[in-house]
């Protein structure tokens, strides 16, 4: 239940109630029955560069990969880094996502939740309202997608693989 400990009691409560009656894999599968297909970096280069074209033409991104090192233990899905570099007299910046590789199998709403959350801190940095507003303006559902994906690591954890 690490996942969801900063959650209020009565979704805790109800994610506990899923595993004892054994149903948190009926409750995944409903919401989202199928895993996405971007299952290579290049693939997934293609599918963030089409939402940051949605939201953030201004930002380019040199880089997208799937990283094996990103775990949960590091407790991060998945990262951004910046560099800013002086070229003549301009200042040029570069952009890489990773996400961790076990977004290879699992449904794409929980992919563009995590990319959405790595774009955002293109203009953002912090986890802040802003950061968040962020978030919910690219994606409606984001805090529930963030919220099932953590109920899904859980069963991850509990269970093994479902997708």
């Amino acid at each position: 239940m690490k996942y969801i400990k900063h959650y209020p009691q009565h979704l805790q409560n109800q994610v506990k109630k899923l595993i004892e009656e054994n149903k948190l894999d009926k409750y995944i599968l409903k919401k989202y029955p199928i895993k996405h297909e971007y299952t290579n970096d290049k693939l997934l280069y293609e599918y963030v560069i089409d939402l940051k074209n949605q939201y953030l033409k201004k930002h380019q991104i040199s880089k997208v990969m799937f990283d094996g090192k990103i775990n949960v233990i590091n407790n991060a899905l998945g990262m951004h880094t910046y560099v800013s570099r002086v070229q003549g007299n301009k200042l040029k910046a570069k952009n890489e996502i990773r996400v961790a590789t076990i977004f290879k199998n699992m449904p794409e709403k929980f992919l563009e939740m995590i990319v959405i959350h790595e774009l955002a801190h293109f203009k953002q940095k912090e986890h802040n309202k802003a950061f968040y507003d962020m978030c919910t303006h690219m994606m409606d559902d984001y805090h529930q997608v963030e919220f099932d994906l953590r109920v899904y690591l859980i069963y991850l954890d509990k269970f093994g693989k479902l997708y």
